[in-house]
């Protein structure tokens, strides 16, 4: 399984979610778990995901989370769980 670890951040609008899930379901990406919240107006998404049956690779994947982020004024970040796991190791 190739979990992913997607994150985005920013300014809380209409339409984030759904404009991500969407993109992720004609990946074909799975969302495996999701936490999301909104404090003082910003929003704050985390999700974990697997791209296992998806045709796009993990860079592809990034590239268009990063310019669907830019379209719609957020910060999108997707990285492979072992990157992630190892950034945030205490």
């Amino acid at each position: 399984m190739k979990k992913t670890i997607i994150t985005v951040v920013g300014k809380d609008t209409v339409g984030i979610i759904a404009k991500v899930c969407t993109y992720l379901a004609e990946s074909n990406v799975n969302i495996l778990d999701i936490s999301q919240t909104i404090v003082q107006g910003f929003f704050n998404m985390m999700m974990v995901t697997d791209a296992t049956q998806s045709p796009k690779t993990a860079a592809q994947i990034a590239d268009e989370l990063d310019k669907l982020g830019q379209e719609i004024g957020v910060s999108i970040r997707c990285q492979h769980e072992d990157i992630f796991n190892m950034m945030h190791r205490i």
